[in-house]
């Protein structure tokens, strides 16, 4: 993973140079640091290009790397299919050589699109003065752009910050690959290759002001990755199936795991899932050998479905000796004013959450996903005892959270600015930074976390029917409502999700990465029927996510495959900490600039 930047001028005005953001940058990609300048005279343009290097795959390889034609490319990403990458090989070198060999635009544009694997770039095509740039198409690397009209300067960065000058920053859109003629005069022009499926319909706020985006003449599409939504609707359900007990139980999922169909099915998933998990850990990080006692790979963990199913998969494919982190957050919980009754209220809860239903003194950080987090871990424990697991215990106050968010966090949730934003950003930052208390001996001793590597959930919900939406969204409109919920989650997790997580993740030198939004995951889910994907006529904690519920009772869970979909701002209880009458939706004054 990299931190990148490029400067394109189109004038000889200079922009000043922002000191606070390439210090964002550096944190991002803090091996390897160089920059390069390269240059037109007629028309004038000049492009600085800057690189941050985190060395995660064969040998350290500086960037922007430099071809011997004079092309130059800047790659923040992971092969990770598609293009042959051999363990010792870097995988910004390959795309590298690749591209060099391209002799038109609709060559480089199948390099990019046979590219398998989170990936964002910036490359100076310096054969007929080109500038190309873009992400993938699920947009798993952050990737923003500004245009300064005084001085005809486009801004291309990883991560940028909020502060006083108010620069109109936007995340690049997801839609395809961008292209700049840099020999041409005037306004600036990006010319788009778009995904297949995605970018017909664009909005006029598309692009920064001052810029507009235009087809590209030859007409280029990039196929997309994945296959295309299954939108079949079933035609009648079997109703004489008795459904789960309103308080679902293991045994619920064992019935339905004796259907063959469904034997079949999660029998696929696990193995398309296994797969994409072995690809992001396998070759791990190469700064410790494999003996080390550090962990590499670390999991945010809350003790549901999609944690824990990471968390098994990884233990098949890392080596025995080495331990795996889970990274569990909390935010201190703030006792009311009758503690008392309600303390009493809330120990009666959480004693209801604890799966081995042992007493336990109340903590302020006993949040929900400790709870279900510490039970988690005795699951895990039980089926893979050989592992040490590493259940890293991040407490977090209000007085440290609020230092935090106006010292870096609000610079990396944007642009995006709203409570839920702030309140997702915020707990994913914390749990990345891996610094908490873990339990050895039978103590608690300080701890912080060594791996590079975090695996994160995110995409099951959103192609599986995990959120509360989708059940109200079914409860209104049936199957052909879920199916358009669910395509448009697809379509909107670039803008909503994937860029912040990112810019939030690799400010500590450590890189996202998303075995749920595997291009093989994402085409095996999408050529599902959506019943057998979801059943949102059976109760919370089976119907949504079922699939993946009965691949977690096949790997061997309990009471964790029977969890339902709590959100992090909930389960982590940042939500309550502070101004609880927000909507998720609004407008947050906390990310806001001086």
């Amino acid at each position: 993973m990299c931190g990148i930047f490029c400067l394109l001028s189109l004038s000889p005005a200079r922009r000043g140079q922002d000191e606070a953001l390439h210090e964002h940058l550096r944190r991002r990609g803090p091996d390897s640091s160089r920059d390069l300048t390269v240059g037109g005279t007629n028309p004038f343009y000049q492009c600085l290009l800057r690189g941050h290097v985190l060395h995660m795959r064969g040998l350290l390889t500086p960037q922007p790397i430099q071809d011997h034609a004079g092309n130059v490319l800047l790659w923040n990403g992971e092969i990770f299919g598609g293009l042959p990458v051999k363990p010792e090989e870097n995988d910004a070198a390959v795309v590298s050589r690749r591209l060099s060999s391209c002799d038109g635009p609709a060559h480089v544009a199948s390099v990019l699109a046979a590219a398998r694997g989170p990936w964002g770039f910036v490359y100076y095509q310096k054969a007929g003065d080109y500038l190309w740039f873009g992400r993938d198409f699920f947009g798993r690397r952050s990737l923003l752009w500004d245009f300064d009209a005084e001085v005809g300067a486009l801004t291309l960065t990883s991560v940028a910050g909020c502060g006083a000058a108010r620069r109109a920053w936007q995340e690049v859109p997801a839609v395809g690959v961008f292209r700049i003629d840099l020999k041409a005069v005037g306004s600036v022009a990006f010319e788009l290759f778009p995904w297949a499926r995605r970018g017909s319909h664009l909005a006029p706020s598309f692009t920064p002001a001052g810029c507009r985006a235009v087809m590209n003449r030859s007409g280029l599409v990039l196929p997309a990755p994945v296959g295309p939504l299954n939108t079949a609707v079933p035609q009648s359900l079997d109703k004489g199936e008795t459904p789960p007990s309103l308080r679902p139980c293991v045994k619920d999922l064992e019935q339905l795991l004796a259907s063959k169909e469904s034997d079949a099915q999660v029998s696929r998933l696990v193995d398309v899932l296994s797969e994409a998990v072995r690809r992001r850990v396998q070759p791990l990080p190469c700064d410790s050998p494999p003996s080390s006692p550090l962990a590499r790979v670390a999991v945010l963990f809350s003790g549901g479905v999609d944690s824990m199913i990471l968390a098994a998969l990884a233990d098949r494919h890392i080596p025995a000796q080495q331990p795996i982190d889970l990274l569990n957050v909390a935010f201190k919980l703030q006792l009311p004013k009758k503690q008392n009754e309600s303390a009493k209220k809330h120990r009666n809860k959480a004693t209801d959450l604890k799966r081995d239903g042992d007493p336990q003194t109340l903590s302020p950080f006993d949040v929900p996903d400790r709870i279900t987090g510490k039970a988690g871990l005795k699951e895990l424990q039980d089926l893979c005892p050989q592992r040490r697991w590493n259940f890293v215990e991040i407490n977090v106050a209000k007085e440290e959270l609020q230092e935090i968010r106006l010292q870096r966090i609000r610079h990396l949730v944007h642009p995006l600015d709203t409570v839920l934003d702030d309140s997702i950003g915020c707990a994913v930052w914390f749990a990345a930074r891996g610094t908490g208390l873990i339990m050895e001996d039978g103590d608690q001793r300080p701890f912080t976390s060594s791996a590079k590597v975090v695996l994160t959930g995110i995409g099951a919900d959103e192609q599986l029917a995990g959120y509360s939406r989708h059940r109200v969204r079914f409860t209104k409109s049936g199957h052909e409502g879920l199916i358009q919920e669910l395509q448009m989650e697809l379509d909107r997790i670039p803008s909503r999700n994937l860029g912040r997580d990112d810019r939030v993740i690799g400010d500590h030198g450590k890189e996202a990465r998303f075995p749920y939004l595997d291009e093989d995951v994402v085409s095996l889910l999408n050529s599902l029927p959506v019943w057998d994907k979801a059943d949102l006529s059976l109760p919370r904690g089976v119907g949504e996510k079922l699939l993946l519920r009965l691949a977690a009772r096949r790997l061997g869970f309990g009471q964790s495959a029977l969890l339902p979909k709590r959100a992090m701002q909930f389960g982590s209880r940042i939500a309550k900490m502070e101004h609880q009458q927000e909507k998720a939706s609004d407008k947050c004054t906390r990310l806001l600039s001086d």
